[in-house]
């Protein structure tokens, strides 16, 4: 059986058996002409394979690709100066070729395709490719509005950093109104400040954050208006960073006016004050913009030597060996705790659990339902002297003491896990958090550790006496020593080994008359206290670039232009 369509008639000029040849090329077809026949290059005859024909009636699904195929009517590939056909056997052959090709299935009709094109030679398979790549590219962007599907364009745009969002801008006139009706920009900034602490302290100093995490009902600026905050916020972070590795800053002093003996032990602040104890028995509370005095809390017989607070309480630790907590809105003693045998050196408490640690040289960790009940859970012993800092998290408590090792103990069963060694002398401070624990001791030195090994990562060497107090966060540590100075240090480059010691210390601020006893610090500032009787807020944002940079300067006042 042979279909209707090929006919001798259409046979002219190809020669006597070119229809069969090109039947064979085709495959068996049904009887029916519903069906689609099936083309098997298995089942041809080398003759028929091989055949110049087969090329020459080769149907594609584009007249482009044809033209392409019709090039190589002779065996192997063809050169450019082979001709086609005359142009009226040439539409007659094609629509031959199309008809048969449209009645293979899809799988078919790619092998018989894949076996045409491997007869080609390289320059035509370039063009065939230069043809297809733009056919496989889609515009997903541009589609999906069309499908009233929006909402989705948008969120996957809204992944994009701040380059990719600019460059998709620049595609086309549908991607840029995606972006400007999807409010991009802002949802941009907003990620950024929900995750960047760096962000979020700016637009609540720079009073954006009224803009930010409302929804499309309530008025908020165009979509312009963030594409032209976002540059401006970045040019402040640089700002800032710059001032960090410069040391530019403005700096403001409370004087504590100690009435008997002089010093600030310890301190805490917010963006609203900042709460001190001092050497004299007292705490005082200062209000952070006009660095006025608003409370003094009385009831401890020996210096305050730490302290913690909340948004309820303030926990205070004495030398008089108790433990106290007051109402930080009133100034009411809440609670007294006696327990310790010498001076309470150190505290921390924070969801439900607190410890504390002394003289005496024992830890005693504590539960705390409420600021009134509050109960001895565990005493833990295994220092050798006296217990000057602890600091914990879910899984572990640390602790550090002046018989110069740092132990670790579990935080759920209070049971000993071990000990760092390597300090030459007593440690007086140290921070955890993750894995880190950063260290400073009275041989001068600050180290690095990883808790989960207990091994010293990096030993940094600059201090010239004892290290009081150390900080730090995701890029930085800031440590603060007897020798009156506060060192800045590159905590990424501390991490890494290959980093030489003379690149890990950004900045020596000196400004304190007296040891540094205790500091605090966040992406805009450092907050440091000391024998001096002082308190020094040290400011990294708000900065003119005529400040000097090194060495004592007095205090000093810079503008901040918003931008």
């Amino acid at each position: 059986y042979k279909p209707d369509f090929v006919t001798p008639a259409l046979s002219g000029g190809m020669g006597q058996n070119s229809p069969n040849l090109l039947w064979e090329a085709c495959g068996r077809l049904p009887k029916t002409p519903k069906a689609r026949p099936s083309f098997d290059k298995r089942s041809m005859s080398t003759e028929a394979l091989t055949s110049p024909y087969i090329l020459q009636y080769t149907p594609l699904w584009t007249d482009g690709l044809f033209h392409f195929c019709v090039q190589t009517i002779t065996n192997g590939p063809m050169t450019g100066s082979r001709k086609r056909p005359s142009e009226g056997n040439y539409e007659k052959e094609k629509d031959v070729c199309i008809q048969l090709f449209d009645q293979w299935s899809e799988a078919d009709q790619v092998e018989f395709v894949e076996h045409l094109i491997s007869r080609m030679c390289h320059y035509q398979h370039g063009h065939i490719n230069s043809y297809l790549k733009p056919m496989l590219q889609r515009d997903f962007i541009t589609a999906l509005p069309a499908q009233g599907l929006d909402h989705i364009a948008e969120n996957i745009l809204s992944f994009l950093d701040a380059r990719s969002l600019c460059s998709a801008e620049l595609v086309c006139k549908e991607w840029q109104r995606v972006i400007s009706e999807g409010m991009l920009w802002k949802k941009l900034i907003e990620r950024m400040v929900r995750t960047d602490p760096l962000w979020k302290g700016l637009s609540e100093r720079h009073q954006w954050e009224k803009y930010l995490f409302k929804n499309r009902t309530t008025e908020v600026p165009p979509n312009s208006y963030y594409r032209s905050l976002y540059p401006k916020i970045i040019q402040d972070i640089e700002t800032i960073e710059a001032n960090w590795r410069c040391g530019r800053h403005n700096l403001q002093r409370i004087q504590c006016r100690s009435e008997n003996s002089k010093g600030v032990y310890c301190l805490q602040y917010d963006d609203d004050k900042i709460i001190s104890g001092l050497r004299d028995n007292s705490i005082k509370i200062w209000d952070k913009q006009s660095l006025e005095c608003l409370k003094i809390l009385t009831g401890h017989t020996g210096s305050v030597l730490c302290l913690q607070y909340d948004e309820r309480v303030i926990v205070t630790g004495s030398s008089d060996s108790t433990v106290r907590v007051w109402d930080v809105n009133t100034g009411e003693v809440l609670n007294t705790l006696i327990h310790h045998n010498e001076a309470v050196l150190h505290l921390r408490f924070c969801n439900g659990l607190m410890v504390t640690c002394s003289k005496d040289r024992s830890i005693a960790v504590w539960d705390m339902a409420s600021p009134t009940d509050i109960s001895l859970r565990r005493v833990l012993v295994g220092h050798r002297a006296a217990v000057n800092v602890v600091d914990f998290d879910d899984k572990y408590i640390v602790s550090a003491s002046g018989d110069r090792t740092i132990k670790v103990w579990s935080t759920s069963t209070c049971e000993f896990v071990r000990t760092l060694n390597g300090h030459k002398r007593g440690i007086a401070c140290l921070q955890y958090r993750d894995r880190l624990v950063v260290s400073g001791s009275s041989d001068n030195t600050i180290r690095l550790w990883d808790i989960e090994c207990g091994a010293c990562l990096r030993v940094l060497e600059g201090h010239e006496e004892l290290v009081r107090c150390i900080r730090f966060d995701n890029k930085r540590i800031v440590s603060g020593a007897y020798d009156g100075k506060i060192k800045v240090w590159d905590l990424q480059a501390a991490l890494d080994p290959r980093a030489p010691a003379s690149t890990l210390c950004l900045r020596t601020l000196v400004e304190h008359s007296g040891r540094v006893f205790r500091l605090q610090f966040d992406e805009f500032q450092i907050i440091s206290s000391s024998h001096d009787d002082t308190i020094l807020i040290w400011d990294f944002l708000n900065v003119s670039t005529n400040g000097q940079t090194e060495g004592r300067s007095p205090s000093r006042t810079y503008t901040y232009i918003s931008r």
